[in-house]
């Protein structure tokens, strides 16, 4: 296999694993995030759960295949002990936790039933060869299931000039970063890339609309502007000061406390097999 010239120690997580980003990140649940691998899911099956983060979607899979196996790999080690934390404070016993390389996973070939990557290709400088190396683990007849946002295709009411300040800056640290922001929308041209012939493609949105999920919202990215990797990068990479920061944090909760405030943020999937 050839490898990237860059592998993930090199790689920037713009997000980084402040808590204000790993507890938005264990909201999400199999449901919620990954409705469109679900059919292919059935008990017994054998999954391993790419860069599964605090290992919500992890667990909610091994429930569904127990007897079935599901292993969740994460390159944070710090990430990968909360995930083993919840799996013993879930009860699960069939899915296992370990820290590991996307572009070098220490599996045989042909291991798993269901390969799963959520959020995790937007982040990556080299998605198709990481895609090739899920691809290389899966069984034959089995799938590579992949879910990215797409930050350009958001949208949001009403207009919020820090919040397209903070669009903006977004795109910025992430391309600096060598990684793609909009990466729903290629989703389908990367497994195309990554050698895959049968690629399924859907799509499916997270909407924030109620009072409840506006004030979440605004209150996650409120703090992460201010304290989480992407606010240490912002300033890293001179593309903001604190003030430019403190007013867009500010910006997400004067939107955050509208009554008729609406943020949608649209998920590029892909189902494919070899």
């Amino acid at each position: 296999m050839v490898m990237s010239a860059q592998q993930p120690e090199d790689d920037v997580y713009t997000h980084g694993h402040h808590e204000s980003v790993v507890r938005a990140h264990a909201a999400r649940t199999a449901e919620n995030s990954a409705a469109f691998v679900l059919p292919h899911l059935p008990p017994g099956a054998s999954v391993l759960d790419v860069g599964c983060g605090p290992g919500t979607i992890t667990c909610d899979f091994a429930v569904l295949v127990a007897p079935g196996k599901v292993t969740g790999l994460d390159r944070s080690p710090d990430i990968i002990a909360q995930a083993k934390a919840l799996a013993m404070e879930r009860e699960v016993s069939n899915v296992e936790f370990v820290a590991g390389n996307i572009y070098d996973l220490d599996f045989e070939d042909e291991t798993f039933d269901v390969v799963h990557a959520h959020q995790v290709l937007q982040h990556l400088t080299d998605p198709v060869e990481a895609l090739r190396e899920m691809r290389r683990v899966a069984k034959p007849g089995g799938i590579v299931a992949v879910r990215d946002a797409d930050f350009h295709g958001m949208s949001w009411y009403p207009a919020i000039p820090e919040l397209d300040e903070w669009m903006e800056l977004y795109q910025r640290i992430a391309r600096r970063n060598g990684a793609e922001p909009d990466a729903g929308r290629r989703l389908v041209s990367w497994a195309q890339a990554a050698g895959f012939t049968d690629v399924a493609p859907s799509s499916s949105n997270w909407l924030y609309a109620t009072s409840q999920q506006r004030r979440w919202q605004a209150r996650v990215w409120g703090e992460r502007v201010l304290h989480s990797a992407f606010a240490e990068q912002a300033l890293e990479y001179g593309f903001a000061n604190p003030a430019d920061l403190a007013r867009i944090s500010a910006g997400w909760h004067r939107w955050g406390s509208t009554d008729d405030g609406w943020f949608l943020i649209p998920n590029g999937e892909v189902i494919a097999r070899a």
